[in-house]
């Protein structure tokens, strides 16, 4: 009898822990077809439930799948989507501390010096202000950082820093966007889920997109045939976020979980993308059909002092931008990538 209590008891111990299981849907600002959307699908989500003890899944939706990439943090902290994992730059409209945060172009050199700002330095502390200031501490940051500098995907050769004047180039607002036109070119707002036909139809002659491996799975090169590789502008910072409550509401061994797992997953995702992307590269530029251009340093350099410039008119927009930067300043210091 009390060895079928014990099974009894065991098996409705099982069952409870089952019933008990979440499943948060996290939209992303990845589009269906992205390698990367695709990878971590398939490599990294199903790690959650064994890292939580079943207790914790996550189903991880496309872009603007439930509301538009700059509305996530709105939907978190209403508890519309229970968290989002979502490029920073599209909620440069909001403050401009995201501005500051999402991408100083041409700053850091390598996805992971980003990834240790925001893991080992300012960086989570910084972003999850910002977040305060704008939904009044609904949303919690549980990590945040880049996976890959993106390339420039253009309809029309661009081989030097002189060659960006005058074109037409897709761009999120905000610093990217000053950038570009500081450089000369004309930015362009229009949702990522736009960029293909905007190429097609000229309308953009080149556009501010993704990794040159998620270009080439949603076509990109088929219009824009002159890709800017390794990229002269972007790593964009994505952002992990959760609903305050339901963060609040999971256990401190899994929070810890869903941390460490996530900072597992951009390592490994940049590590994968950074060799995708050498390989798709080196293959279209063997193929004849592409033309993969590499700027030379002098031209990356003329950008940089023109993204160094933005960087502090953006930080005079608020004091929270102000403080953006000077963390960015602080670490990049201290790993010493630039001198005071």
């Amino acid at each position: 009898m009390f060895k079928k209590f014990l099974i009894a008891s065991c098996a409705a111990l099982a069952i409870s822990s089952v019933a008990k299981a979440e499943n948060y849907s996290i939209q992303s600002s990845f589009n269906a077809g992205d390698f990367s959307m695709q990878y971590l699908t398939q490599n990294w989500l199903p790690k959650i439930k064994a890292q939580t003890g079943g207790r914790v899944e996550i189903t991880l939706t496309p872009n603007a799948s439930v509301v538009p990439a700059k509305e996530t943090i709105e939907a978190v902290s209403a508890g519309v989507l229970d968290g989002d994992f979502t490029s920073v730059n599209y909620f440069s409209g909001i403050e401009p501390a995201f501005a500051i945060m999402a991408d100083l172009i041409s700053g850091y050199d390598t996805p992971a010096q980003m990834l240790g700002f925001c893991r080992d330095g300012k960086g989570e502390a910084m972003q999850q202000k910002i977040l305060d200031s704008v939904s009044g501490g609904e949303v919690h940051l549980i990590a945040c950082g880049p996976y890959s500098r993106e390339s420039l995907p253009a309809r029309t050769p661009i081989r030097t820093f002189e060659d960006l004047k005058g074109k037409k180039i897709r761009a999120p607002e905000g610093l990217a966007s000053a950038v570009f036109a500081a450089a000369g070119a004309s930015p362009v707002s229009i949702p990522f889920s736009e960029v293909y036909g905007a190429l097609e139809k000229g309308i953009v002659d080149a556009a501010d997109a993704s990794a040159y491996v998620n270009n080439v799975a949603t076509g990109l090169h088929d219009v824009a045939p002159y890709p800017l590789y390794p990229g002269i502008h972007s790593m964009p910072l994505m952002q992990f976020t959760m609903n305050k409550e339901k963060w609040d509401a999971l256990s401190a061994d899994d929070q810890k979980a869903l941390r460490t797992w996530w900072y597992a997953a951009m390592e490994d995702l940049t590590k994968v993308v950074d060799e995708q992307d050498q390989e798709k590269a080196k293959a279209d530029a063997a193929g004849g059909k592409i033309e993969v251009i590499n700027w030379a340093q002098e031209d990356r350099d003329q950008l940089r002092e023109v993204a160094r410039a933005e960087w502090v008119k953006f930080a005079s927009k608020s004091a929270l931008a102000r403080e953006a930067l000077d963390a960015n300043l602080d670490y990049m210091t201290t790993i010493g990538l630039i001198k005071k």
